[in-house]
Formats: C-alpha cells, sequence, structure tokens
C-alpha cells in the first residue's frame, strides 16, 4: 500500500521548495480540482465547515460537463436529463418547481449558475486555471502546481491541507481500436464530437453504442439522416421517460418507499416493460443478458419508435473496418459515410502519480465509498459515481462526508480512527446490489439506495466521532 512518505521527495532540505520551484504556504485552505456540479456542492460544503477553499476550473465558467460552452463539455443541442427533477437537484438547493420534468441542458447550467450566485462560490474559483501536478506533501499535505489553461504563462505551486478532487469523468472520450479503423474513407467521430443534428442531415450513419448518448444520437439521425444503423453488443432495458403518466424513475423510487425487496421490485419492472415496449427482440433488437437494475438504465422513449418505423436500423457490434464499408459482427456489412462512436468516457487524473489513487490496468482507481483514497487521509475525490437515479443529491452527501471528514480529523485526529480504519479496509468495494456487466467499464456504478445508506453510515460516525 502507498503512503506519503513514499512520493515525498522535495529536492532540498527545505519544505518550501520543490524541485527548484518555490512553495506557498497555504495553511488549512483546501483545494477543489474543477467548477462542475460536483466541484461546486464540494466548495460549497467545505466552507460550511470552516474552510477556507480555492478551487481551480480550466474553463473560464461554472458548470463543468454541463456548460456546452465549454471546449469538454459532451452535451449536445438536444440534451436533456434522464433524470427527473427531484433526483436531480441538490436537496439544499432545490430546481423551480416550474420547469419541465426532464430539464434541458441549458436549464440544468442556469440552475448550476444560480447555485453558485446563491451561495457565493465565485469568489472561491481561479477560472482560466488549469492543475498540472498534486504532489504529497510533509503532514499529509499536498503541492499543488497550477498554471494559466492551455499551458501558457509561469507555473506556480502551493501546499494545501487537503485536495478534494472533482475534475468530472464524462470528458476524455473512450476510443475502440477495431482492426481497418485508419484505412476506413469515412468520417469517423466520437460522441463528445457531436454537437447538433445538422452533422447527421441527409448523410448514411453507423452509430456504435448502446448507452443513452448511443440511443439519442441514433433516435437524431433517424430524424435526418437518409440512413441510419445502430449498432449495439449486447441487449439492454429501454426504460421510457413516463411510466403511467409519471417519470419512470419515480415510479421506481415509489416500489423503493414501499420496501419492496429487489426481485420483486426486479419483477414488477419486468411486467411493465413486457407491457409498455414489449418483446423487443421483435424489432430486431437483442434480448438483455441481465435484469433490470444490474446495469445502468438506457431511459429512451423514442428509439423502438424509430425502429419500428424503420428509421433506425439494430444491427450487432462491429467486427472491423474496411476501406469504404463496416463489417459486423454477424458477417454482414454496411457503408456509413459518417460513423459515431458512442462508447463513452474514461475518467483520468493526468494531475496526480497513478499510484496515489491506486489506479489499476482498466483505470480504476481504489477508493472507499468511491471517495477517500487510502493512505492519503486528506485527499478525496467527488462525483465518481454514476447511479440509475441522478447523481446531484449523491454528490451532496458525498462533499458533506468528505468535508465533515476533514473537520473532525483536523480538530481530533485520534477520534477518526476508526473511520480510518474502515477506509483502508473497504477501498475498492463495489456499491452496487448486484453483478454488474461489464465491470471493467462500468466500476463507479453505484445502486442509489445503497450507496446511500452507506454515505449515512458514514456520517453518522463522524457525528459520534465530533461528540
Amino acid at each position: 500500500m502507498s503512503t506519503s512518505a513514499d512520493y515525498d521527495s522535495p529536492t532540498t532540505g527545505d519544505d518550501r521548495w520543490r524541485d527548484d520551484r518555490p512553495i506557498s504556504e497555504q495553511g488549512e485552505n483546501v483545494c477543489v480540482i474543477g467548477a462542475g456540479a460536483s466541484g461546486l456542492c464540494a466548495v460549497k460544503n467545505l466552507r460550511e465547515q470552516g474552510f477556507g477553499v480555492d478551487c481551480y476550473e480550466r474553463e473560464t465558467g461554472v458548470g463543468g460537463a454541463w456548460n456546452w460552452r465549454h471546449d469538454r463539455s459532451p452535451v449536445y443541442a438536444s440534451t436533456h436529463l434522464i433524470s427527473s427533477k427531484p433526483f436531480s437537484q441538490y436537496p439544499d438547493f432545490p430546481l423551480p418547481d416550474s420547469w419541465p420534468d426532464y430539464p434541458h441542458h441549458s436549464q440544468l447550467l442556469a440552475y448550476l449558475e444560480r447555485y453558485a450566485d446563491h451561495f457565493d462560490l465565485r469568489r472561491h474559483i481561479w477560472f482560466g486555471t488549469e492543475v498540472v501536478r498534486v504532489e504529497p506533501a510533509p503532514g499529509d499535505r499536498w503541492d499543488v502546481t497550477t498554471r494559466s489553461a492551455g499551458g501558457n504563462g509561469a507555473q506556480r505551486t502551493q501546499r494545501y491541507a487537503a485536495v478534494v478532487v472533482a475534475n468530472g469523468h464524462n470528458w476524455a472520450p473512450r476510443l475502440p481500436d477495431y482492426e481497418g479503423l485508419s484505412d476506413f474513407t469515412g468520417q469517423v467521430i466520437h460522441a463528445s464530437a457531436y454537437h447538433d443534428a445538422t452533422q447527421l442531415r441527409g448523410r448514411r450513419v453507423l452509430v456504435v453504442g448502446g448507452g443513452n448518448t448511443g440511443c439519442d444520437i441514433a433516435v437524431e439521425a433517424g430524424q435526418q439522416a437518409a440512413r441510419c444503423w445502430h449498432s449495439t453488443r449486447r441487449g439492454y432495458w429501454y426504460t421510457p421517460k413516463y411510466l403511467f403518466g409519471r417519470p419512470s424513475d419515480q415510479v421506481n423510487a415509489g416500489l423503493l418507499a414501499r420496501r419492496l425487496p429487489r426481485w420483486l421490485r426486479q419483477g414488477v419492472l419486468h411486467r411493465l416493460l413486457r407491457l409498455v415496449v414489449g418483446d423487443q427482440t421483435r424489432f430486431g433488437l437483442p434480448a438483455p443478458e441481465h435484469r433490470v437494475f444490474d446495469a445502468h438504465p438506457v431511459v429512451n422513449s423514442q428509439l423502438v419508435l424509430h425502429i419500428g418505423h424503420g428509421t433506425v436500423r439494430p444491427v450487432p457490434d462491429v467486427a472491423r473496418f474496411r476501406r469504404h464499408t463496416v463489417q459486423l459482427a454477424d458477417g454482414t456489412e454496411v457503408d456509413p459515410d459518417l460513423v459515431v462512436l458512442a462508447t463513452g468516457y474514461q475518467p483520468q487524473f493526468d494531475f496526480l502519480d497513478p499510484r496515489v489513487l491506486g489506479v489499476d490496468a482498466d483505470g480504476r482507481p481504489r477508493l472507499h465509498l468511491h471517495a477517500f483514497a487510502p493512505g492519503h487521509p486528506t485527499l478525496s475525490v467527488v462525483g465518481l459515481v454514476q447511479a440509475e437515479f441522478g447523481v446531484f443529491p449523491l454528490v451532496h452527501w458525498q462533499s458533506v462526508m468528505v468535508a465533515r471528514w476533514l473537520r473532525a480529523r483536523s480538530a481530533d485526529p485520534a477520534a477518526t480512527a476508526a473511520l480510518a480504519a474502515r477506509i483502508e479496509a473497504g477501498a475498492g468495494r463495489p456499491w452496487h446490489d448486484a453483478k454488474v456487466t461489464d465491470p471493467a467499464r462500468r466500476w463507479f456504478e453505484v445502486s442509489h439506495v445503497t450507496y446511500l445508506r452507506a454515505l449515512q453510515e458514514t456520517l453518522d460516525s463522524l457525528e459520534v466521532a465530533a461528540r
């Protein structure tokens, strides 16, 4: 197991310098990396615990992935939430009642901007500043090196009492390495480069990927493209946004509120989907290989409709690319002139030595509760979760937990020893209720209720420690 001492190696005997760089001491202040949805609530909850905070954001505004003006934003013109309002808001800052059940991405950005203004967070954010390195320092502190975004200007190193990483996990595209891809004469883009339907109009489009983004783009291609193929590797459960006139996640939440066991909730949802969607194999879609809730849901009310209309044709996984065509796993070939790879994103922590977070060959950090890094009690990650409902409530309570942990530890380290031992023992434990398909890609999925209960148990432990 790695500890701070393994990396703590200033080049001189004076700990005010590291590698010939002067270090500016920031006392008990905390550094937050990123001013998206996770970073904003981390700043707010750290401030409420009395910490001074410096938040570094490489872009010029708040919102992270939800700010479509940012180069790394994955949102496209038609993006709406797939979780309804009760699960898409911070518990202490509700979305407006007048907004629709599933707000547009521009509305969510406005919500985040109002959140930042309401809690006076902007004055703690250094915009246009990127974090270059985060390095352990003596006494469980951290040296954070920053520079102006774009690589211009001198670097500056400051020493903080703690670091909270909230840089998001939907900005670094995961690109598959298909045989023959480099020889293909058509255009190939990742979904991160998709902005609006004009890119699809009149073209022969192959959309690769069965997640929510892939399904959304396939639907738009079905409306705008001359032809659309939708390639998926496996079968999925396609959940409509409404069941019985209510948002489907609220229907599921109602079943949870009645404390029905998981197997019974799965049975009820299976019957409902059979009733509402029908036998999806009839539409040429593969049957799901997992039960509902065993993987992140695909929430889409229109894909089956467009398949039924013949404007979207479901096809198997891609086997290889040829010069002018794409061969599929069943041996058939299609001839798109545009391929959209909706193949997801890979979390990245370029500013940290991979050993600090225990990152494995699949890019998975070894964390307790997806937040705490063993051996580094003053380093936390916020927002590295994905749930069947929205993540805003989870991120809020996760950042509350981190803030209270740092406060309790600074006030009385001995009182938090039991939780520190739990962090060491629980690192890497999954927080979902069933075996998730494709664990190498879905390792940060959590079950909403299971994870919230674990956060509550930790918060209760911290409250006891603080007495």
